[in-house]
């Protein structure tokens, strides 16, 4: 992908002396797709864009969290079972329902125009519990937003370890998704994509049969890599192509330079 000619600042400011949650760029690893046959997940080119489209906040302190099914705030129980003693437990039950909630001590500033966009790791289950996500207006809100899981078995612990993602932010070009025109259309209406559309399915076809070859040309491939490589099916390159994202780091605040003036 070309590069941007303009940076757009995304600015996280601590609200409390204590340590914050670590903001970092997201992985594209994940452990299930580690435990997949041959790492196969990983020629999902779709998956790993999304898996590193945004920034982690992490976990730093051992929670277990257990939901009795009843909707009161005290139905849920957190247990900090151990963490940084100079940094307090985020985790509560604030919401009832089976609401565990994160306080995230930022306040976070998008440039004008721009949300940012809250949610859980993507691509990452969790058993017995699921992440919900929300899109705030982080140009002028002056407010602080938490993120949110919902518990969905009751009397099934939960655990949050360190080192554990429990929020991923990306930001959002407010009201973009409103411009666009939504459409059904027969694809023999394009002819020209009809009928590369079609010579990628007659390929696709073919190479899955001889996927079950032993000697193969497929079955030494293992899986096509056209779009992973940016190809269409004549050979030609894509006019854009991405195969990975360079999200930066968050640069940290700099200690003050001591005094030069002399008492």
């Amino acid at each position: 992908m070309p590069e941007q000619d303009t940076e757009l600042p995304l600015v996280a400011y601590r609200i409390h002396p204590y340590p914050s949650l670590p903001i970092v760029p997201a992985s594209s690893q994940r452990k299930w797709m580690d435990n997949t046959h041959e790492r196969f997940a990983y020629r999902c080119l779709p998956l790993l864009i999304a898996n590193q489209s945004g920034w982690f906040i992490v976990n730093v302190h051992r929670i277990r969290v257990i939901w009795n099914g009843r909707d009161g705030k005290d139905d849920l129980k957190v247990i900090c079972k151990g963490g940084p003693p100079s940094t307090p437990c985020p985790a509560e039950s604030h919401f009832g329902h089976g609401v565990l909630t994160f306080n995230l001590n930022y306040l976070f500033r998008t440039p004008k125009g721009y949300n940012l966009h809250a949610r859980g790791p993507a691509n990452h289950p969790k058993d017995g519990i699921v992440p919900l996500e929300g899109i705030i207006e982080t140009d002028w809100s002056v407010a602080t937003f938490t993120m949110n899981w919902k518990l969905t078995t009751p009397n099934q612990p939960v655990d949050f370890e360190p080192g554990e993602p429990i929020c991923m932010i990306s930001p959002v070009k407010r009201s973009e998704i409103e411009q666009f025109k939504p459409q059904v259309r027969s694809i023999d209406a394009e002819p020209e994509l009809k009928k590369a559309f079609e010579v990628w399915a007659e390929r696709r076809n073919t190479f899955n049969k001889q996927l079950f070859e032993p000697n193969s040309q497929a079955a030494q491939e293992k899986w096509q890599k056209e779009y992973l490589q940016g190809y269409y099916p004549d050979g030609t390159k894509a006019p854009q192509h991405q195969t990975k994202v360079n999200v930066r780091e968050f640069e940290l605040p700099q200690p003050p330079s001591p005094s030069t003036n002399q008492s």
